[in-house]
């Protein structure tokens, strides 16, 4: 099976950086984070769901271990806001370019401030989205940060 490349991919390329590709079923629309660490046989901790979160002025991204969710306090303070709330479904793709279950941190539409959590930096390699459901990238969390020009920072607690 040919695996044609995402935006996401290409910008990994034109970098030199190096990426491995895992893909998997998802007709049975089990996209959440879980599903997807299971069926590429990953553990949780090393499989990031990317999110995206506005303020009243900007948008930012965090990229966070699938079993967790998102502290929001945490998250403004890492931002320099006072308050940041969920930015809706429906908008995503308008920002992004992305459609849920595959939002890559990597080549959306704007390089909008972006955060990693924290734990990450003890990985040797995290799985992110590549931009397409069914397909995710496995790489290098420096790597990843120095692309997207992202900080690593505590952003969650566990669900």
């Amino acid at each position: 099976m040919s695996i044609s490349k995402t935006n996401a991919m290409r910008i990994l390329d034109g970098q030199h950086i190096n990426y491995n590709i895992l893909s998997y079923d998802h007709q049975d629309g089990k996209i959440d984070g879980m599903n997807v660490a299971e069926k590429i046989d990953r553990a949780p901790e090393t499989v990031f769901k990317t999110l995206v979160a506005h303020s009243k002025q900007s948008l930012f991204v965090f990229v966070i271990p699938v079993h967790k969710e998102l502290d929001l306090k945490q998250a403004a303070k890492s931002a320099g806001e006072k308050k940041i709330e969920m930015l809706p479904v429906k908008d995503l793709q308008k920002h992004t370019g992305y459609i849920r279950g595959g939002c890559s941190p990597i080549g959306m539409k704007k390089l909008y401030p972006t955060f990693i959590d924290q734990p990450a930096l003890e990985l040797e390699t995290i799985v992110v989205s590549a931009g397409k459901i069914g397909t995710q990238l496995e790489l290098n969390p420096q790597d990843l940060a120095q692309i997207i020009q992202a900080q690593f920072a505590d952003l969650t607690h566990t669900a």
